[in-house]
């Protein structure tokens, strides 16, 4: 029998009516050689099969999560960890041949972890120009007996030309609770006194620690291994494209780009090979049309970890008190 989720278990599960349902909205690469409307679709096939098809510089923003050089089973799709060298000759496979699809003012996000990190450095380097490697904190996971546990990933950032790329950095601005607030003249300087609490906009950095990798009781959360949270792509989306922008994903998982994409306003495409994650992917979409909302990012602002959680309960007690006072009045109590 199949084990029952637990009531606050938010993870998404597809039944036989649905996958059936989102199996008959998936593409292939065949469909792609009569046809090439790619435009918010999710091609369920080979990337090696598909990229042939697929239009050089039709996208605005690419951004790639790869397998990373370890041994991961991906619902059946194994891939076996190998040395260095043959992880480069792997990436070189591939990459730039994707690298062919990204406009000459596009910009490219590529994923990656300590393993496999340098490796896709010197690739990447080979065919556009890097601007930055982010590194972000991944708190999940159990920790090692005989080593430093890993809760770091690196996404490096690269773009074609120099001199044409996007990047609007006013989108990814992050809010920040001030705690010692600095004065000029008896104003707050570079800061916002509200009576919430006291908060900054800051530039974004290229070390993210106010990431929250999903979980179960996440409505974003996937049975998928290695799913990226829908807040760190948001960044990515809103730094380098605009609303109309191509997104494409050639690794696209359980669909996470195709979704923040939809969800800010842009147009997506992604590759597969795995038929379930592409129906998952599928189901997110339907989902995205419903409810925009990411978590950690509201009301087009980044919120540090934890802080929007603290002023929305600031707000909260102070509707309280304003509450009761007003009963108070009602009962003449002062």
């Amino acid at each position: 029998m199949k084990e029952e989720k637990a009531p606050r278990n938010r993870t998404l599960t597809l039944n036989a009516e649905e996958e059936q349902l989102y199996r008959q909205r998936l593409i292939t690469s065949n469909d792609l050689k009569d046809n090439n409307a790619i435009i918010n679709k999710t091609i369920n096939d080979d990337l090696m099969n598909t990229l042939p098809y697929l239009p050089n510089e039709f996208a605005d923003l690419i951004i790639i999560d790869p397998p990373y050089n370890l041994t991961k089973n991906f619902n059946g799709n194994k891939f076996n960890a190998r040395t260095q060298e043959e992880y480069v000759v792997y990436l070189r496979e591939w990459l730039p041949l994707v690298i062919e699809k990204l406009k000459p003012t596009g910009s490219l996000y590529l994923c990656g972890d300590w393993r496999c990190t340098a490796p896709m450095q010197q690739v990447l380097s080979e065919h556009l120009h890097i601007m930055n490697r982010i590194t972000w904190q991944r708190e999940k996971g159990r920790g090692a007996l005989s080593n430093w546990k890993n809760s770091m990933e690196d996404i490096w950032f690269a773009v074609k030309d120099t001199n044409a790329y996007y990047f609007d950095v006013e989108a990814v601005k992050v809010k920040r609770q001030v705690i010692a607030p600095y004065r000029q003249n008896g104003k707050p300087k570079d800061w916002e006194e509200t009576a919430q609490g006291n908060y900054r906009m800051t530039c974004p950095s290229n070390f993210w620690d106010d990431i929250s990798v999903p979980f179960w009781s996440m409505p974003e959360n996937t049975d998928h291994p290695t799913q990226k949270p829908e807040k760190l792509i948001a960044k990515l989306i809103l730094a380098s494209s605009k609303e109309g922008d191509m997104v494409f994903d050639p690794f696209l998982g359980s669909g996470t780009t195709s979704v923040v994409a939809k969800k800010l306003n842009r147009r997506y495409c992604g590759v597969e090979i795995n038929p379930e994650y592409c129906c998952w992917a599928e189901k997110r979409l339907e989902m995205a049309g419903a409810n925009k909302s990411i978590q950690g990012y509201s009301d087009g602002i980044f919120w540090e970890r934890n802080t929007l959680n603290l002023q929305t309960a600031a707000e909260t007690t102070r509707t309280k008190q304003m509450r009761i006072s007003q009963e108070h009045k009602q009962l003449n109590l002062f």
